[in-house]
């Protein structure tokens, strides 16, 4: 399984987030996802929000065309991304 899916309108991403980090940052591709550490605290879903501002910041994009589709309460999520293809957000992300 990859981590990144296409779909006729954007992406689909399998993020394993590991909170209260230093900083936030992708620390790369791992097996079946990608690995961001968010400052955040997995509290009251500050989490959430906060790897929603980070994509948003990272792809450039509007924070309403990014979503959490599954995992809202575990580390491992699907975040659907609306508007960029494949290629354009491995590339605005590094990996």
């Amino acid at each position: 399984m990859s981590w990144l899916v296409s779909e006729p309108n954007g992406c689909v991403l399998t993020i394993k987030v590991v909170p209260r980090a230093s900083r936030n940052e992708v620390t790369g591709v791992e097996d079946a996802w990608l690995r961001i550490r968010l400052h955040a605290p997995p509290v009251d879903g500050r989490a959430n929000d906060e790897l929603i501002r980070f994509l948003a910041e990272k792809l450039e994009a509007p924070k309403r065309a990014i979503a959490v589709i599954s995992g809202e309460t575990g580390r491992i999520k699907r975040v659907r991304v609306v508007g960029l293809d494949a290629a354009t957000l491995r590339a605005r992300l590094n990996v």
